[in-house]
């Protein structure tokens, strides 16, 4: 059987009223709950390294469609494609909630016995495991057939991400870094984006992708700060458990270097660093807020924290592109097509 209970509670952690509680069909809910849905910022937080590579690309040509036809400029240069942006807006909401499913499967029996997560569809019992299975089969499918649009060497790496996806549900039973891996699974949109819109790889997305790790590294630190009192008695590990009261200078410095690889990155791909630095300094305020505001007892702080690098993920898209319209780079940027 692979249909929903009856069961319609909400999950600990989402926010209330949101539209999978309030506007849903009752059916759908559990699912929609079990792919996150309810609780998007995660979705949000695996698009913005891939939008950011995108609007790093823009300067480069396009490999088929042209920003001409909008009459936005010669060939746009400086702004990213936007049928590309909506393509990866689906593709991160899919692939985030096939992700989460996958990792819900897995963790279980984990997540039953921690206060926050014992809400969620599974150990909940709104879900059966052969629903899930079949849930992560349906958005699994949405992720490949968009991956298949793609040039070849976009697919190729689109493709080697699911290593890091299928390891990271077990990281945190045998490393204290599960942080780190999540990064490099939830960064891999910086590697994308740019190879999906040039059809090739260079310089600039490999450091945006360093930089993002970092920057990931930093917030889910802060993330799993909500949980360390159950998940020491559970035997999960996390940098937040590792880290201990010292974690706020180690924020930091993630976050410093999530800041120095992206601003490098841009300087990389011939952004007009005055425009972006100038706007970047709001991104450096926003993470040094995060720091130094942060109540690492409160778990109600940690989650509102840790919401707030959607904010930063905006102000980085907004300060690349307008580097990118004020002062495209009129060097080419050398590539390694395959």
């Amino acid at each position: 059987m692979i249909m929903a209970s009856e069961t319609d509670s909400t999950v600990a952690d989402a926010s209330p009223g949101n539209w999978v509680d309030s506007l849903a069909p009752k059916a759908t809910r559990p699912f929609l709950r079990l792919g996150r849905l309810d609780r998007p910022i995660g979705a949000w937080l695996l698009l913005w390294p891939a939008w950011w590579s995108l609007a790093l690309a823009a300067a480069e040509a396009p490999l088929g469609w042209k920003w001409a036809v909008t009459g936005l400029g010669a060939n746009g240069e400086g702004l990213p494609d936007p049928i590309l942006m909506v393509v990866f807006l689906i593709g991160a909401f899919a692939m985030r909630g096939a992700g989460c499913t996958f990792n819900d499967i897995i963790d279980r029996d984990i997540d039953a016995q921690v206060a926050r997560t014992a809400s969620r569809p599974l150990p909940s019992g709104q879900v059966t495991v052969a629903g899930a299975v079949a849930f992560l089969v349906f958005l699994s499918a949405i992720g490949l057939a968009i991956l298949l649009t793609m040039n070849r060497l976009a697919i190729l790496i689109g493709a080697a991400s699911l290593v890091l996806v299928a390891f990271y549900p077990f990281a945190k039973r045998i490393t204290n870094w599960p942080q780190l891996f999540l990064g490099l699974a939830f960064s891999w949109g910086a590697l994308l984006g740019w190879t999906a819109f040039t059809g090739s790889i260079s310089a600039a997305p490999l450091v945006l992708y360093a930089g993002s790790i970092f920057w990931v590294i930093g917030y889910d630190t802060i993330y799993a700060h909500q949980d360390v009192k159950d998940d020491a008695r559970v035997g999960a590990k996390s940098t937040a458990l590792l880290l201990g009261a010292t974690s706020k200078p180690w924020l930091a410095g993630f976050y410093a270097l999530g800041l120095g690889g992206i601003a490098w990155a841009a300087w990389l791909a011939g952004v007009w660093m005055p425009a972006f630095g100038a706007i970047m300094i709001a991104g450096a305020a926003q993470m040094a807020w995060q720091v130094v505001d942060l109540d690492l007892n409160d778990p109600a702080n940690c989650l509102s924290k840790f919401r707030s690098n959607h904010i930063f993920g905006m102000i980085v898209l907004v300060a690349i592109v307008v580097g990118q319209v004020m002062g495209p780079s009129s060097v080419p940027i050398p590539g390694i097509d395959i």
